[in-house]
């Protein structure tokens, strides 16, 4: 029900109120369309189902545009006091003292972070139950320029790689630029760990490929090599969330995929929006990948006798 701009929306055993449902924060140019808040409200609905597993009992980082993309943006990591409360909050330790995260467990916290103009949000990488502990890895694919290509190059020699690692994965398109590449992890070892690992494995790729890919952090060193960047594999980074919307032109949806899906031509890493982003989650396409998670350390015996 719509009344003066404001949208009450049913979520569960929770109404949430969203305001201004007709402010554009997406505007329309060349070949982008236009999206407001209402068309925001409308996605996550439709994806909620698939999304909130990869959200639940996370801390989140929120980027936020309460004007739209013409406006500021701010990245919010404190829960602001005003926040109901039955949106679930994390304390977590940081190098200083603490911050108190926003944790989205469900639908009507997914609505009431859209009436907050949320357009992104970027989870960590460890659930609260174990902060300290990654369940999730991550290879970010960025690219020199544009250049799809050089992605899905890169994405083929990592999938092998972590093939004979005997690690399973799976592609998800950024929504920006490149891809991610995520293998799920048993939460055994610690962030230090992980990222240690996760850069040997980029190195040793990086090594097979000089022509193509790197591991050099600064951009004046890397030419015009795909770069494979695993920094976001540590305590308190965040990585953008599987379906939420980019902010972007368009609105943008960073869209788990198959490793079929590279195979086709068409492909992208803005391919999916919020106007049909849901309709590719319905088709599963890391089915059954989180149910396959790994420890590390057989996998790091294979990859030392590799290198070795």
């Amino acid at each position: 029900m719509t009344e003066g701009g404001t949208r009450r929306v049913r979520a569960g055993r929770r109404t949430v109120e969203v305001k201004r449902v007709d402010k554009v924060l997406f505007p329309g140019s060349g070949d982008a369309k236009e999206y407001t808040k209402g068309d925001l409200v409308d996605y996550h609905r439709s994806v909620a189902r698939f999304m909130l597993p990869h959200l639940r009992g996370r801390p989140l980082m929120l980027e936020r545009h309460p004007d739209g993309l013409d406006g500021p943006e701010f990245m919010q990591k404190n829960t602001p006091e005003h926040y109901p409360d039955w949106i679930t909050r994390v304390e977590v330790a940081k190098e200083d003292g603490t911050v108190r995260h926003t944790v989205c467990d469900d639908t009507a916290s997914l609505l009431y972070l859209t009436d907050q103009a949320c357009l992104t949000l970027h989870r960590w990488l460890s659930r609260n139950s174990s902060i300290n502990c990654p369940d999730r890895l991550v290879f970010d694919l960025d690219p020199a320029d544009d250049d799809f290509g050089q992605v899905r190059e890169a994405a083929g020699l990592l999938g092998e790689l972590l093939d004979e690692l005997e690690l399973p994965s799976a592609p998800m398109t950024t929504g920006s630029r490149g891809l991610h590449i995520v293998v799920p992890l048993t939460a055994h070892q610690d962030f230090d760990e992980v990222r240690e690992f996760a850069r040997d494995v980029a190195d040793t790729l990086a090594a097979a490929h000089p022509d193509r890919l790197t591991t050099a952090a600064r951009k004046k060193d890397r030419g015009d090599r795909l770069y494979l960047d695993v920094q976001r594999n540590a305590y308190a980074q965040t990585v953008v969330a599987p379906y939420t919307v980019r902010a972007r032109p368009g609105a943008p949806v960073a869209t788990p995929i198959a490793w079929a899906d590279l195979d086709d031509p068409d492909l992208h890493a803005r391919r999916w929006t919020i106007a049909d982003a849901a309709d590719k989650a319905r088709s599963d396409p890391w089915a059954g990948l989180m149910g396959r998670a790994r420890a590390l350390g057989p996998a790091r015996r294979r990859l030392d006798s590799l290198k070795g």
